[in-house]
């Protein structure tokens, strides 16, 4: 089997070794090279103090062109040349005297203490112990005995070597070797996870609570606040986290720091004053209501601004004047006029009304600043650890993956951090003159370039994410413990990831609300609007096809369903996300009854009552029919504007209620919107959640389930009793009736539709009167108030007495006539 090479040593062949084995030759020195370690001539020589190599052992070194080594010890083999081993955790002498014998025959070396700079192998029995714990910390590979048996298989083949990495990891210890594990509060499927990995938890591993051979007992601590038993003192109890950062490190972690201990009590929270729904006095309850929507949204301001110096406190604004609704930085612009301000109202100072500009320019540079953090989240907790060099058990995840999960985000987050200072400076030195498009102008060239390479490929991105997660129980385990952290805000990294995918739209849509509250006459009016095209520039880039959605699809079953829809709801970067039934339970946004719908997209929210009379079929000029609008346009709200979500209790005068507590930018106090879900099959929990999602997501906060805050009905002057009694119903009727009837009466109103009937039905292509211009028709169609003008004349031709819809109109003079003649008559 081993040829024999020209080495130019003399050898003789024998089959008895005892002729030579017995003595020494003062002229060679004498080496034996035997090829069974085990055969009896083994034990004569090796009794005898003799060289014994093995065959591998003496190819090796001829093909090496070096000299035989001298040893002491019998050297079968090269097969673990320059390996040292420490042992730890074995229980019986005569197994490491059988491996440490493997070991000197394959040429490795063993060391009785653990020394991180000398060791480069320990073989474990064990999790337990000292030699373990620096092995983890250092980074040691940690081996089963079975190792050293399976390389002793190769010792035949010269070109074989222990210390390969892919023949060493098959004989990984387990991170929970010798370890019998329970888990207290998973459910069945969160169980899955214990056995997902044969390689982590073999059969046997795992064992009932309360069994007596468990060694831990994995609590999930969110949902245990009391153990069943009393541990013992040699049982673990550790969270959930252990388990995870012992897979990912593929070595088991130390249970110190992740020892479960017994949540306190939660300190009883400051209930929310009670309004009873009893006082008399209507102004006092109004003003409790807006204090309580005040006390609610306090802690869900988007993010403070930084602090900053302030020459006096007298000529500038404090931190909590900047935050106030009700200020602006060019209030109190003498010390003359503050001081009057605050002697005149020292409980309650009354401050000029904030500019709609600052207020969105303000919340554009919030979200901004809470899309950076989570663009630095995604960096500090994912890249840069999996990207780190010298990880515990190898890297995590190989390059290539790692560039295709994050791609661009680095130069994402680097543009980004510049905006953000720049809008930090803008919104602190704040004047109506000073320039916001010019800062989305400055950075555009560097988002044409960072975005497309990530949005492009962000399906690619979420692909691999999850292939990774499935094959690699270390990456599965490394998203466990960081997803978990209040960083992320109970989100994947797929949904983190998504981010700049829906940045850019958000911005254009705050920028577009900026330039609708800027004056015609203010320079910023024209750069905004370049702004917005150099974002569209930026859009552009982004391939379609990773943006049409389903949920997009949908939007034009919408507006064909909701009557005066916005047609600015219709964006290839909106989706709908959820749509729910419900029934208005307050004055606002419609009245208390009124059957509400509301559509839930991506970034806004729409809001449609239903129509109280249908209107009939639309027929096009094409002979295509489109089916009625069953819905009335509301309202189409920004999420932005939602500041805080509350979960209305139940109780038995209040059902499956939930409210809206909205600042619009031009408002100077919150507002609440309260419904009533309708649909059986809407669970209102899981509805808030996604709502609350879609709210954060909008401005840029990972934290979506603190916008949500739990109220009984009575603090908010909330109610679904007799909702659908015959005297609600009467009474909703008498008020839509007193309605039309003011607006019949009003001088206010146009009768726009009336007379657009009447022009319709009388006028014909022969009929050429002065009073039916298309200008005429035009100022009149789109019309809604006749104030606006105020001296609109119309002409009419005789129409004789005209009827429509109920309502008569007495144009028998054919004469010009100013609006004041406009008065229906009732018949």
């Amino acid at each position: 089997k081993y040829p024999i090479l020209d080495i130019n040593t003399p050898y003789i062949k024998t089959d008895n070794v005892r002729d030579f084995g017995d003595g020494e030759n003062c002229e060679f020195e004498t080496v034996f090279v035997l090829k069974d370690f085990q055969a009896p001539e083994y034990s004569f020589l090796y009794k005898n103090d003799n060289r014994i190599l093995g065959p591998p052992a003496v190819m090796h070194c001829a093909s090496k062109g070096e000299p035989l080594p001298f040893s002491s010890r019998p050297l079968y083999s090269m097969t673990m040349l320059n390996l040292s081993l420490c042992f730890t955790g074995f229980r019986k002498k005569d197994e490491v005297v059988t491996l440490v014998n493997l070991v000197h025959h394959m040429g490795g070396i063993i060391r009785k203490d653990f020394d991180s700079t000398k060791v480069t192998h320990l073989i474990a029995r064990s999790t337990h112990g000292e030699k373990y714990r620096l092995a983890v910390c250092m980074g040691t590979p940690i081996l089963t005995p079975e190792w050293i048996h399976k390389a002793w298989e190769h010792r035949d083949d010269i070109n074989f070597h222990a210390g390969n990495e892919e023949f060493r990891t098959v004989f990984k210890v387990p991170p929970f070797q010798d370890c019998v594990l329970s888990f207290l509060g998973f459910s069945e499927e969160e169980r899955t996870f214990h056995s997902y990995s044969s390689e982590m938890l073999t059969p046997g591993y795992t064992s009932a609570v309360g069994d007596e051979r468990c060694t831990h007992l994995v609590v999930e601590e969110n949902s245990i606040k009391e153990l069943p038993f009393t541990p013992s003192k040699r049982l673990y109890v550790v969270k959930q986290e252990w388990f995870w950062g012992s897979i990912q490190m593929d070595a088991r972690a130390g249970e110190t720091m992740y020892s479960y201990e017994k949540p306190e009590s939660p300190a009883m929270k400051k209930a929310v004053s009670l309004l009873s729904l009893k006082t008399p006095n209507s102004g006092r309850k109004r003003r409790r209501l807006r204090e309580t929507l005040a006390q609610l949204t306090k802690e869900t301001e988007i993010s403070p601004f930084p602090p900053r110096k302030r020459p006096s406190a007298e000529h500038s604004l404090s931190m909590g004047s900047l935050l106030d609704i009700s200020n602006t930085p060019d209030t109190c612009k003498s010390s003359g006029e503050h001081k009057r301000r605050r002697s005149s109202c020292s409980s309650t100072p009354a401050l000029p009304k904030q500019s709609a500009r600052w207020q969105v320019s303000k919340e554009l540079y919030q979200t901004e600043s809470n899309y950076v953090d989570i663009l630095a989240t995604v960096l500090q907790l994912f890249k840069y650890p999996l990207d780190k060099e010298g990880q515990v058990g190898g890297p995590i995840l190989a390059q290539e993956e790692l560039k295709t999960i994050f791609g661009s985000i680095p130069d994402i987050y680097e543009v980004h951090m510049r905006i953000k200072a720049d809008l930090e400076e803008l919104v602190m030195n704040w004047s109506e003159e000073r320039s916001v498009g010019d800062i989305i102008l400055k950075y555009s060239g560097e988002l044409v370039k960072a975005y497309p390479p990530f949005v492009n490929f962000f399906e690619m991105s979420k692909e691999t994410i999850v292939r990774c997660e499935r094959q690699k129980p270390r990456f599965h385990a490394f998203l466990k413990i960081n997803q978990a952290k209040p960083e992320c805000g109970r989100q994947t990294l797929a949904e983190l990831l998504i981010r700049p995918v829906q940045r850019l739209p958000s911005v254009a849509l705050l920028l577009n609300d900026i330039k609708k509250h800027t004056s015609d006459d203010n320079p910023d009016k024209v750069t905004l609007e370049k702004a917005i095209e150099s974002l569209k520039e930026v859009m552009t880039h982004i391939n379609e096809d990773k943006r049409k959605t389903e949920g997009q699809k949908q939007i034009f079953d919408v507006v064909y369903e909701v009557d005066g829809c916005p047609a600015n709801l219709l964006s290839s970067h909106r989706s709908l996300v959820h749509r729910v039934e419900t029934i208005a339970l307050g004055d606002k946004p419609c009245d208390r009854g009124e059957h509400v719908t509301l559509f839930l997209f991506n970034d806004c929210l729409e809001i449609a009552r239903k129509r109280h009379k249908v209107i009939t079929t639309f027929r096009s000029p094409l002979g295509q029919t489109r089916p009625p609008a069953h819905l009335k346009h509301i309202a189409l709200m920004p999420l932005s504007q939602i500041r805080r979500v509350l979960d209305i209790q139940d109780t038995e005068e209040c059902q499956n209620a939930f409210a809206l507590v909205v600042r619009p930018p031009t408002e100077q106090e919150n507002l609440l919107f309260s419904f009533q879900l309708t649909a059986e099959d809407t669970l209102k929990s899981a509805w808030l959640k996604t709502l609350c999602r879609q709210v954060a997501n909008t401005i840029c906060r990972a934290d979506a389930e603190d916008l949500i805050q739990s109220t009984d009905p009575d603090s908010v002057q909330v109610s679904t009793k007799d909702m659908d009694s015959t005297l609600s119903r009467a009474s909703r009727a008498i008020k839509k009736t007193s309605k039309k009837v003011t607006r019949a009466f009003s001088f206010t109103k146009t009768p726009k539709r009336v007379l657009q009937r009447a022009f319709l039905a009388n006028g014909t292509p022969d009929d050429k009167s002065p009073g039916l211009d298309g200008d005429h028709m035009g100022r009149t169609s789109s019309s809604s108030t006749l104030a606006v003008i105020p001296e609109l004349i119309v002409e009419l031709p005789t129409f004789g007495h005209f009827r429509t819809a109920g309502t008569g109109c007495d144009f028998s003079t054919g004469l010009p006539f100013s609006r004041t003649k406009l008065a229906p008559t009732l018949e």
